[in-house]
């Protein structure tokens, strides 16, 4: 077992990751905190050519060519964490009321020598020179530059059905076993590789847009849809002989979540995606993705009821209570309750939760929403079905959940896990209020992992295990291994995987990412994420005796991260 000091020792390398792991690597920040810098600290896919320069009284002037490098080196480098309009997010506000204030002495200062509070080192560390530091002070102390706005016209300008609903096969046209297949993100390709699960081969590489985050089924589970960075989505239907997009549309600049509706009546019917920039989702046609409804998220607060303009949309899931999807608002820290029976009068509840909402999931009876409000390190808990907040949980230090593991705790009965980016807790939360009512909404649990920087958690229904990654731990033993416990003795401690020993794979940082379960159960698959010139692979555990079963190697898995199951992805099965 490794001290859970061992996590908050400086990187070897700083880590720009998507909520799904690695991106790229750069000059270590000595004095960041590794699980903020690596989970935030990402170039934003907005333009910075497309943001229009503003100068501003009382700040030190700047060439056009220099506000030029300003912008790019922060979109680049600080979007992530200041927000695109410097209002704050994971890092603090840098609007120039306060950067004007301070100075520039000490912004010069500030972005030379980081803080412990998890500002990287820019000018020490050599990723900036010293008159790059002096540029980007006098660029703060300026008026963010505004990304152009993202309306109606724009998707429709990008919007394109391939091939209409009505020339789409009327039944599946492939032998294969739709349940069982795979769609694996190939991040830095700007693809998805479609692997069948029987067999271990790959059917389909298709282009999508740049970095795909997630991918989810519809209801039927027939269309699969993903979403990258870049707020491309691709709609592609698996009952073609070769699958492939039918429709595609771009719904903003930047952009995270994609989901569809799933209550009974209105499957298939509708999807929604969520945008970073604009701050805003968008609820489309579910057979075509042709946009009908732009709803912006901007608004106050949930703590100081300020106003903020860039409140990301981050996680969505489709209720199955009620004909709604439930929109996580980042920034306000508000979960909105957005119903589409009528879309011309559309109805919406909205729930003040905690700030920095993120990713999360459904408890074992998909009736309470679980939540990670990962910088206000809580567990945020909604009763989809009563449409209000059943509890705030306080957690560790940045929980990553994914959709977090649903299993029954041999002590405390059914619980819904977490684990951490900040720390190497995992912990458990009962959510069984009417069997054990003692237990409900309380943390009931609380195991150490191998260390902090864990991404994704994993069970099924059918194994009595328990899998934690810890992809951005600073230790390479720990990135590219993975923790394994007996869920009936889970203070016996874990068995470690050496995941990227068994892929076999050469140099490269080959960090292990996201268990992800066959339709069967007794599979579990994780992704080992090696540089975009590196060999990479997916590596295929024996769930019952934790043993190799299989490495997928194929020269086309470029930068694989995420993967999902085709029915657990459909039935909201974690």
């Amino acid at each position: 077992m490794r001290a859970p000091e061992l996590f908050l020792k400086p990187l070897a390398l700083a880590v720009a990751v998507t909520s799904l792991g690695v991106m790229t690597a750069n000059a270590a920040p000595k004095n960041a905190d590794p699980a903020e810098t690596a989970y935030e600290g990402t170039a934003s896919a907005i333009d910075s050519k497309s943001a229009n320069v503003v100068r501003s009284p009382g700040a030190p002037d700047l060439t056009d060519d220099e506000f030029e490098q300003s912008k790019k080196i922060f979109f680049e480098r600080c979007a992530g964490c200041h927000g695109v309009l410097r209002k704050g997010a994971t890092g603090k506000a840098l609007t120039p009321d306060l950067t004007q204030d301070k100075g520039i002495d000490y912004l010069k200062t500030f972005i030379t020598y980081g803080s412990p509070a998890g500002m990287p080192n820019w000018g020490t560390s050599g990723e900036l020179s010293e008159d790059e530091v002096t540029m980007m002070a006098k660029y703060l102390m300026h008026e963010p530059p505004a990304p152009p706005e993202w309306s109606l016209a724009d998707m429709n300008d990008t919007w394109e059905v391939l091939i209409a609903p009505e020339d789409r096969p009327t039944e599946q046209m492939n032998d294969l076993n739709l349940a069982n297949l795979f769609s694996v993100t190939l991040r830095d390709a700007g693809e998805i590789a479609l692997i069948d699960g029987d067999s271990k081969e790959i059917v389909e590489i298709l282009k999508t847009g740049y970095a795909v985050h997630i991918s989810r089924m519809s209801a039927s589970g027939r269309y699969l849809f993903v979403i990258g960075r870049d707020a491309a989505i691709n709609m592609v239907d698996l009952w073609m002989e070769h699958p492939d997009t039918v429709a595609k549309i771009k719904i903003g600049l930047e952009a995270r979540s994609v989901e569809t509706s799933k209550y009974k009546g209105y499957e298939d019917q509708f999807a929604v995606a969520g945008a970073y920039w604009p701050p805003q989702f968008v609820i489309m046609d579910g057979q075509t993705l042709e946009p009908k409804k732009i709803v912006a998220t901007r608004g106050m607060t949930v703590d100081t009821q300020e106003y903020h303009p860039e409140p990301r949309v981050a996680a969505i899931v489709s209720s199955h209570e009620h004909p709604e999807f439930i929109v996580n608002v980042k920034e306000t820290g508000k979960i909105m309750l957005v119903n589409y029976e009528n879309l011309d009068n559309l109805s919406t509840t909205t729930i003040d939760a905690a700030r920095f909402l993120h990713d999360g999931g459904w408890d074992s009876s998909m009736r309470y929403f679980m939540t990670a409000a990962n910088q206000s390190d809580k567990i945020a808990v909604v009763d989809s079905r009563e449409r209000e907040l059943e509890a705030l949980v306080d957690v560790g230090k940045i929980p990553h959940p994914g959709r977090g593991a649903n299993f029954v705790d041999p002590e405390h009965g059914p619980v819904w896990a977490t684990s951490h980016l900040g720390d190497p807790t995992i912990q458990m939360i009962g959510t069984d209020p009417e069997g054990h009512p003692d237990k409900a909404w309380k943390v009931v649990r609380t195991i150490n992992g191998q260390g902090g920087g864990s991404l994704f958690i994993k069970t099924h229904p059918k194994s009595r295990n328990l899998y934690v990654d810890t992809a951005l731990n600073p230790a390479e033993s720990v990135s590219q291994s993975v923790a394994v416990y007996d869920i009936n003795n889970l203070e016996g401690g874990y068995d470690v995987l050496p995941i990227a020993e068994w892929a076999n794979l050469g140099d490269g940082p080959k960090r292990v990412v996201q268990p992800e379960y066959n339709v069967a159960g007794d599979e579990v698959w994780f992704s080992v994420w090696n540089g975009k010139e590196q060999r990479s692979a997916i590596v295929v555990v024996d769930d019952k005796t934790r043993k190799l079963k299989k490495v997928i190697d194929d020269e086309r898995l470029v930068t694989p991260t995420g993967k999902f199951n085709v029915y657990n992805t459909q039935h909201d099965v974690y």
